[in-house]
């Protein structure tokens, strides 16, 4: 692997008796789709937290472009953008003051540049004909659509997506795979992806994480985990039953 664009080295959680995360490690290449899974309960949304720094680790480190997101947290967290369980907007917005609102809160994104910056966001995940529509109009794609919109805001490098295609149609799902793949290969983004849905993730991801109680059972290539002809969902039950 060249140089990393995210490190989560020796990271342990505990809550009380607790112990959510254990002792977890692993890098992460630039311009790659991860998937990250396992059952309900393996930590996969507190380590998804720890890693965009809304909670800190018991012990171990995280770091985004060899800087650590709890001693140089404002540059590291720069760099990553994140969707964590589904986004939530005000519905009498449109999506183009969704992201306005929020761009205000990057110091990266010059006032000057704001508006170019989220005409081209919007543009990317194939929004710019209801931009100036109210978000309650919105189908649940588009909602998700725009959460992208909004993970990108400030022009960050990484892309955690907590199960984004939670609800949506076989159109939805289309239309989400379609984006995250033309954003990898036109802009090298990094994808983070935490999903249920492993059919799509086999689809995507050029690396898959599994995680369980906590620990990292297996990373490695897609191919290396799914036999040819296989299914991902078999793969992973097969791992679960072992």
């Amino acid at each position: 692997m060249l140089h990393p664009i995210l490190e989560v080295n020796g990271v342990t959680k505990t809550i009380g008796k607790r112990l959510l995360i254990n002792k977890t490690s692993f890098k992460l290449e630039k311009g790659k789709i991860y998937g990250f899974i396992g059952p309900n309960g393996a930590g996969k949304t507190t380590l998804m937290r720890i890693m965009t720094g809304l909670i800190q680790p018991t012990t171990g480190e995280v770091l985004i472009d060899s800087k650590s997101i709890v001693k140089e947290r404002e540059e590291a967290i720069s760099k990553i953008g994140a969707i964590i369980e589904s986004p939530v907007f005000f519905d009498y917005m449109t999506g183009r003051q969704v992201l306005r609102n929020l761009s205000r809160l990057h110091k990266t994104i010059k006032k000057s540049e704001r508006e170019k910056h989220i005409t081209e966001l919007l543009q990317r995940v194939g929004l710019e004909g209801r931009a100036d529509e109210s978000v309650k109009t919105y189908s649940l794609g588009m909602k998700q659509r725009l959460g992208i919109a909004q993970s990108m805001l400030g022009h960050p490098e990484i892309l955690l997506l907590d199960e984004p295609s939670n609800g949506l149609d076989p159109m939805g799902m289309r239309e989400l795979r379609d984006i995250i793949i033309h954003l990898r290969e036109t802009e090298n983004y990094t994808f983070f992806i935490s999903s249920h849905l492993l059919d799509e993730l086999q689809h995507i991801c050029d690396h898959l994480i599994v995680i369980r109680e906590g620990k990292i059972v297996w990373s490695g290539e897609t191919a290396d985990l799914v036999n040819e002809g296989e299914r991902l969902e078999d793969s992973f039950m097969r791992m679960m039953q072992s």
